[in-house]
């Protein structure tokens, strides 16, 4: 018997302009960095037991597009859809899409 599914979840994420994660990426034009966005996502799911169960301790990116740079300052939303074996996300700026993706739990 398959989990019912869970519903939509939309959380606001700051982005602090001292983040150390900008130190060095890039010099004189900040770019928050992918493996920031996908931890930034890892960790809305972690708070949240249900999503977390969906995926398990060690999941695997299915698949993961960066679209657009994320600066200093800007307000994220993660945006977190269930499908049967995956967690989808995507992670927006205003209106503009930056990231998307699928987990899965690894096998």
């Amino acid at each position: 018997m398959s989990e019912p599914l869970l519903e939509s979840v939309e959380i606001d994420q700051p982005i602090d302009a001292g983040l150390p994660a900008f130190d060095g990426h890039f010099p004189g034009a900040p770019v928050l960095p992918g493996a920031f966005l996908v931890a930034l996502v890892l960790r809305a799911i972690a708070q949240r037991p249900a999503w977390a169960r969906k995926i398990g301790p060690a999941p695997l990116m299915r698949q993961v597009k960066f679209l657009a740079a994320v600066g200093p300052g800007e307000t994220l939303r993660i945006h977190l859809d269930d499908a049967p074996s995956t967690v989808a996300f995507s992670v927006h700026s205003g209106t503009t899409v930056v990231a998307r993706g699928t987990l899965a739990k690894a096998a």
